[in-house]
């Protein structure tokens, strides 16, 4: 899609988030696919369209590591799905959470649940999101029950170990002597997609091969196939994919300014290079969209240090132009930081004023224990003082002593 495409559905989209719009068919699936990497089979979303309902369309995410700034990238694209009339589904996907993630138990992945649907919640409202458009949905609600448990058993005597591992290749933990319960976590994935009645299923571009193995797996149960819209995969703060398991390569969504702003200032962006930039892929994705979804002017460059006007961006072609020219990392950086702060402060603000969401928190992700290392006692050598009658003591104790008469009788 075009920049002044891109441009275009933004601004429908903060005019249907409004009300004051009602979308064509046209507007509607430019909305649904501004700045998404692939779509696979599009014309079942248009078909739906055509027939006056309102599409329905899911996105799970797994209830492990803590979320961050990068789930900002999928809450855009659902601001840009309900504004197209979407119905949209957040799956909170705790069963998957436990077959995938090796360290956590059923009771600390349900309090991670909880935690996500709060922080999603709030994450949604930052850009603009009426979340009363939004449904919630709690994997364990439905993934117990009878016809789905015989439906993994039926799809598991279908799909060879191969495929199945090669489906969750991108999304699954890999070890050399890996679990069985990764080869399950693609089948529960594409069985979600029945089970949840949806027209569509949203995810990264990570997800392609399961998203492939999708449509190829649910009409083997008579199950009709469904569309896939992938977002690209954000590079992280040091060149990575952005992860809850690396602390320095992203940004958590209750991080105090000051550590923004100094994990924004140790960022990697090499001058004059856009490809593969984590701050530039940012701009593009979150945060030029959620200032156009907020209502606001756009990305702002401050540079009153210079006694210069500032810089503002609604144009990613033209951020990425300069950028390569002669906009450097030094001034980019704290507009970042700015925005970034900006985004979070209702977050951090709603999450400070509710107790029960804190509980949450603690019982979600306890503090790690950390076990002191006893200090080793060196030994250094008969010629410091002391030294002699330690190593006499030792040799006094590690000598037996001699059995007495009773003892030898006894």
């Amino acid at each position: 899609m075009t920049t002044d495409s891109t441009l275009a559905a933004t601004a429908d989209a903060k005019l249907a988030l409004s009300g004051d719009n009602k979308l064509t068919k046209e507007q509607q699936l430019a909305l649904i696919n501004v700045n998404l990497a692939e779509v696979l089979n599009p014309e079942i979303i248009e078909k739906v369209i055509d027939e006056g309902r309102a599409p329905r369309i899911y996105w799970g995410t797994a209830t492990t590591g803590r979320p961050h700034c990068g789930y900002l990238v999928p809450a855009i694209k659902i601001a840009q799905l309900l504004a197209a009339g979407c119905h949209v589904i957040v799956l909170l996907a705790d069963i998957h959470a436990v077959l995938d993630n090796l360290k956590s138990t059923v009771e600390l992945v349900g309090y991670r649940a909880k935690y996500y649907e709060r922080t999603i919640t709030a994450l949604l409202k930052a850009v603009g999101v009426p979340t009363d458009k939004l449904e919630f949905v709690l994997g364990s609600s439905y993934q117990k029950s009878p016809e789905y448990i015989m439906d993994v058993y039926k799809l598991a005597t279908l799909v060879s170990e191969h495929d199945a591992k090669k489906a969750g290749a991108e999304v699954v933990k890999q070890s050399d002597n890996a679990p069985l319960s990764g080869l399950l976590y693609p089948i529960l994935q594409v069985l979600d997609e029945e089970y949840l009645k949806v027209d569509a299923q949203f995810g990264g571009v990570d997800q392609r091969k399961l998203f492939a193995a999708a449509k190829d797996w649910l009409p083997r149960l008579g199950y009709k196939e469904r569309a896939h819209i992938m977002n690209p995969m954000v590079p992280g703060l040091q060149g990575s994919k952005m992860s809850s398991s690396d602390p320095d390569s992203k940004i958590d969504l209750l991080d105090a300014p000051d550590v923004v702003t100094k994990k924004i200032r140790k960022a990697e962006a090499a001058p004059k290079v856009t490809e593969g930039n984590g701050l530039i892929s940012f701009i593009e994705y979150v945060l030029l969209p959620a200032a156009q979804l907020l209502g606001k002017e756009g990305f702002r460059a401050d540079r009153s240090r210079d006694n210069l006007e500032p810089l503002v961006y609604t144009d990613i072609a033209k951020i990425k132009a300069d950028y390569e020219s002669d906009l450097t990392p030094q001034l980019v950086k704290p507009a970042i930081s700015a925005a970034i702060n900006e985004l979070l402060a209702p977050i951090q603000t709603a999450f400070q004023a509710s107790p029960e969401w804190q509980e949450i928190a603690t019982k979600a992700y306890p503090p790690e224990v950390k076990v002191k290392k006893e200090k080793k006692v060196k030994n250094k050598g008969t010629r410091y003082p002391g030294g002699a009658a330690r190593d006499q003591d030792a040799k006094d104790e590690a000598t037996p002593e001699p059995a007495t008469e009773n003892a030898m009788t006894a």
